[in-house]
């Protein structure tokens, strides 16, 4: 088993940023990949972000404004100029390949909640 936990989400203005943390404990030694992935109220959960290795992987909605990085079993994603439309509820996943599909991932944090609002 793999235990996520995030955190750094909060209410942020527009054009502003915030940095999201996720750790990993349990049996770390399986977490290859790790994913962000984003639920707006009344929308479906999307692809946002993931790592495995030195391969990086972006959703065009955010590419050139969020970075993805990772060190050692704490991924982080750093978020800049943020926009309303990127308020979401953010969770972090794990899995074996760094892929867009959320059925990829075997393991799921309790995710952290982002809004952009003036």
């Amino acid at each position: 088993q793999v235990q996520l936990v995030e955190s750094g989400g909060g209410l942020v203005q527009p054009g502003g940023s915030v940095r999201l943390s996720c750790v990993a404990s349990g049996r770390t030694e399986s977490v290859y990949a790790m994913g962000w992935f984003r639920q707006a109220p009344g929308k479906e959960r999307e692809f946002v972000s993931a790592i495995r290795g030195i391969s990086i992987y972006y959703a065009d909605s955010v590419k050139g404004r969020f970075t993805i990085s990772r060190d050692k079993n704490t991924s982080y994603l750093q978020m800049n100029s943020l926009k309303p439309e990127d308020t979401a509820v953010y969770y972090c996943a794990s899995g074996p390949y760094a892929l867009r599909e959320a059925r990829a991932y075997d393991y799921w944090g309790q995710g952290t909640q982002v809004t952009v609002s003036s």
